[in-house]
């Protein structure tokens, strides 16, 4: 019996301490480096500890160090300064009563989107050296030997944190793209699957181009991949997992691209594994894709078996059920379980209360052997 393994996108809900170091180190509050330093090693520790209790097979480090997935780069990447406009994507847009709505309920954390004001170099390697030998000593003392570290992508730095300094998108997603090089090759040179995280591949269609009809997003994207792969020329592909995403909060999500138009596209990318969301209302449908489309015999399919903008904790047979959708396409070896976005997009901030969180993992667990079983 093909056993199906578990996994998750990354970001898991941070201690109380950890999130308020974070926003504290974020607001260039006066901290103690040694003390700072051994908070998020706990920390680590802590996730990891809790992941291996709860079933997950591949783990990440919760990003615990990080105050969100795209915006960290600011302390790796030189020619990062200030803050960014924020405006919605297109759907909550189109539904302005509820786009009030969500502005009074608050709940949005407040920190910076450094744009980009000058020349992209490597500015330190000491934060993800830190990550990597927390997350390192967290999995030895929880028992595991395998696991993830994420990274963003060149084009979700972009469309999170646009540029004042380049005259050209494209110079500025290569730019990215040549910056994030040693930390990709770094997070694999240590032994960890590397996880790329890339919500423009998706979430870009209704924000950075959302001016573009479908014809001319698939040719953006096209350049984006193309950036995306030549960070990862060194890379061998069954190192690297891909992240696609339409935007992980709750919404209408009327102006998401399907799946079936930008898959030719992801195929194209250098990695052995995509992880996609599949238990959400707007995208469980589409596991169908994957039967319409040649697919890379090396492929290894995640799918969102786990909403992660809701409470519910999902039935075990439910996972079971989405699991075999993906089995019956490739077969049981290259399917894991997985959930549809991360659990703490930003440090301190969830939609999902923690302990749910982890009642979730605890049922994705169970439905994968179920899935297993019937394989």
């Amino acid at each position: 019996m093909a056993r199906i393994r578990t996994t998750h996108v990354g970001s898991l809900p941070r201690s109380a301490i950890v999130a308020d170091l974070l926003f504290s180190q974020e607001k260039g509050l006066p901290l103690d480096p040694v003390s700072y330093d051994r908070f998020m090693v706990e920390g680590a520790a802590a996730i990891l500890k809790r992941q291996k209790s709860a079933g997950i097979d591949i783990p990440s480090d919760g990003e615990t160090s990080k105050i969100s997935y795209a915006t960290y780069i600011k302390d790796r990447l030189t020619g990062f300064e200030g803050d960014s406009p924020r405006s919605p994507p297109q759907d909550l847009a189109d539904y302005p009563g509820y786009l009030e709505r969500l502005a009074k309920a608050g709940g949005t954390p407040s920190y910076r989107r450094p744009r980009c004001v000058g020349p992209i170099a490597v500015k330190s390697m000491k934060p993800l050296e830190k990550d990597i030998a927390a997350m390192k000593a967290g999995m030895a003392a929880a028992g595991y030997t395998e696991g993830f570290m994420n990274a963003a992508s060149p084009g979700v730095i972009a469309l999170f944190q646009p540029s004042d300094y380049h005259a050209k998108l494209d110079d500025y997603l290569f730019d990215l793209a040549a910056g994030m090089r040693a930390e990709y090759e770094a997070i694999v040179a240590a032994g960890l699957i590397l996880q790329i995280d890339a919500p423009d591949l998706g979430l870009g269609r209704h924000m950075m181009y959302k001016e573009l009809d479908e014809a001319g997003f698939l040719k953006r994207l096209a350049v984006h991949i193309e950036a995306i792969n030549g960070a990862l020329a060194n890379i061998p592909r069954d190192r690297v997992r891909l992240h696609i995403c339409w935007g992980n909060y709750e919404g209408p999500h009327t102006r998401d691209i399907g799946l079936g138009a930008v898959l030719p596209e992801l195929l194209k990318v250098n990695a052995g594994a995509l992880l996609f969301e599949g238990a959400n209302p707007r995208h469980a449908h589409e596991w169908t894709v994957w039967r319409e489309h040649k697919l890379p015999d090396d492929l290894v399919l995640i799918p969102g078996c786990l909403d992660s903008t809701t409470n519910f904790v999902e039935h075990p047979e439910l996972v079971a059920q989405r699991l075999a959708r993906y089995v019956e396409a490739v077969g049981p070896d290259r399917v894991m379980a997985g959930t549809d976005c991360g659990f703490s997009t930003f440090a301190g901030f969830g939609v999902v209360d923690p302990d749910i969180v982890w009642a979730k993992f605890a049922s994705l667990a169970e439905g994968a052997a179920l899935a297993s079983k019937r394989a």
